[in-house]
């Protein structure tokens, strides 16, 4: 089922000040700071490296997350395994069996690393981070005379399992890998790949789920999306990469380079390559708007689309956020993130603890460059 996600053309919000920075521990050349009650986890070195910094620096997290993720939430459903009806950890240690020669060993080592800093059985770090290949989720793309002033805008609505507790260990994760691009992730402790993230190069990507479970002989989606915004530098070059990849299940993506200023949805699953460009007519896309590529399903699609007409031309980021809003957004709404990519920054929201959809809660600020340029020694880190 195609849910949403979007990339949207809009104004700056938000004060990117440090306030209420507190440095709370570190690690190697990694450290970990509070902000304003969101953990920011720094990272960087070799993938060994920055798994132990990861783990380390997260273990009670870690292993807190784990403990629900595979135990108690993971023994109380069954899933879908072809004709049978599985476990999650017994489904999904079967497709890691599967998609393991698809794996970067980078990937692999990075999680060996966390799982030995976090005090965690290699093997259940691993089931953890394949997770996203059994779940699916959310997409838009709004730019130049959709907007007020025509600067490209990328958001994300993520609806994934807020009865799983997994806004509790709610990272910005901002990392420096070995050789790589610097790029940051909205994710969760204990996880690797990415969903929700942007790189130094103005490169932001989305995803979202569809159908097709069980075929899963290609790149976890969570390993593409990493690998794409630590490896690309253009938007040519990040289509090219899934163009070319081996790919699994049904995946819905929206890709936006604030250098060009041009978004586009994508799909890429294991079968089939397509851009859903902005404006253009798709079959599960009946209602194209000038300047926008909009990526929803029912009714939560005739819902974005009467929003985004009644507004067009004249979106701001405030507006923008409403955009989000319920019911668009679902009951599940676990994150909510908006990207510049021109500038790098961009804004979050998280789920709370009781359930609260994340439209629903505050947004936080940020800036890509000066997240960068932190060090656990600022003096504004008080």
């Amino acid at each position: 089922m195609l849910r949403w996600l979007f990339a949207i053309t809009l104004f700056s919000l938000g004060n990117l000040t440090p306030i209420h920075a507190e440095v709370i521990g570190r690690e190697g050349q990694g450290w970990l700071e509070r902000e304003n009650g969101q953990l920011i986890l720094h990272l960087k070195g070799s993938p060994r490296e920055m798994g132990l910094q990861h783990g380390r620096l997260l273990k009670d997290h870690i292993q807190q997350n784990l403990k629900t993720l595979l135990e108690i939430k993971g023994n109380q459903a069954l899933v879908d395994f072809g004709p049978l009806k599985l476990k999650p950890r017994t489904a999904i240690e079967a497709i890691i069996a599967i998609q393991r020669a698809h794996v970067p060993d980078w990937y692999l080592e990075e999680i060996a690393g966390l799982a030995e800093g976090a005090e965690v059985p290699e093997m259940d770090a691993l089931v953890a981070n394949f997770i996203p290949e059994m779940f699916h989720c959310s997409g838009f793309a709004l730019m130049n005379s959709a907007t007020a002033d025509g600067t490209l805008y990328h958001g994300r609505v993520l609806d994934y399992a807020t009865d799983w507790g997994l806004q509790d260990h709610a990272l910005v994760l901002v990392a420096e890998p070995e050789g790589g691009i610097p790029f940051v992730n909205v994710t969760y402790a204990g996880f690797v790949g990415c969903v929700t993230g942007m790189n130094v190069h103005n490169i932001s990507i989305g995803e979202m789920g569809g159908g097709g479970l069980g075929h899963w002989h290609g790149v976890p989606m969570a390993v593409l999306m990493r690998q794409a915004l630590q490896t690309c530098e253009t938007f040519d070059q990040t289509i090219d990469l899934y163009r070319t990849s081996p790919r699994t299940c049904q995946y819905f993506y929206v890709v936006a380079d604030g250098k060009t200023n041009k978004a586009t949805g994508m799909e890429a699953s294991w079968d089939r390559f397509e851009l859903v460009l902005p404006g253009v007519k798709h079959e599960l896309l009946p209602e194209p708007v000038h300047d926008c590529a909009l990526l929803s399903a029912g009714q939560r699609y005739q819902l974005l689309v009467e929003r985004v007409k009644e507004q067009h031309g004249q979106i701001t980021a405030e507006s923008a956020l409403k955009l989000m809003d319920r019911p668009v957004a679902m009951k599940s709404n676990l994150h909510n993130v908006l990207f510049e990519p021109q500038t790098t920054r961009f804004w979050v929201s998280h789920a709370g603890s009781d359930g609260t959809p994340a439209a629903d809660r505050p947004y936080n600020a940020y800036q890509l460059s000066e997240l960068l340029s932190r060090t656990p020694d600022r003096k504004d880190a008080n």
